[in-house]
């Protein structure tokens, strides 16, 4: 499937594109203040300007997550190797508390015996998002996103 196909791409570009616009414009009434004579409206277009800051770098490193999280998958979907949560689900198609602990505990015994492997983080993540903690998911992403880098970084410079 094309990149322009997937769904959560589109929505995450539509976003970015927004808020994007969204910051440009408050930069721009920033700029404007600041070229007032008055001292407040400078203050005030300083201060605006901070905002616009933390945003561009907040959406720079959302959006470099999301594409390394992205390649990931695309590998190990390559590999066959993405995380499947299969067990007991309730009614809602959610995989029930013991189904959880099941998978959750696979997933942290491949990290304690092999604590570099990306791989192992992914299937980590996933087995918090399949429990409910989207906290503990988001991090553990990052983390594997991390090694997966440093991988590719080692990859490159043994060649």
């Amino acid at each position: 499937m094309g990149l322009l196909r997937r769904p959560a791409f589109l929505a995450a570009a539509t976003t970015f594109a927004i808020v994007a616009l969204y910051f440009a414009l408050v930069a721009g009434r920033a700029f404007m203040f600041i070229a007032t004579d008055d001292p407040v409206a400078r203050v005030l277009g300083v201060a605006l300007l901070v905002l616009p800051s933390i945003g561009v770098w907040w959406m720079i490193h959302e959006w470099r997550t999301g594409t390394v999280v992205q390649r990931m998958a695309n590998e190990l979907e390559r590999q066959n190797r993405l995380p499947l949560h299969d067990g007991e689900t309730d009614e809602r198609g959610k995989l029930t508390e013991s189904a959880q602990a099941a998978v959750f505990e696979v997933a942290r015994r491949n990290v304690d015996a092999r604590p570099d492997d990306w791989a192992a983080w992914f299937h980590v993540a996933y087995a918090y998002e399949a429990s409910g903690d989207r906290s503990m998911a988001r991090k553990s992403l990052r983390h594997a996103g991390d090694l997966y880098r440093q991988a590719r970084r080692a990859t490159r410079q043994a060649t």
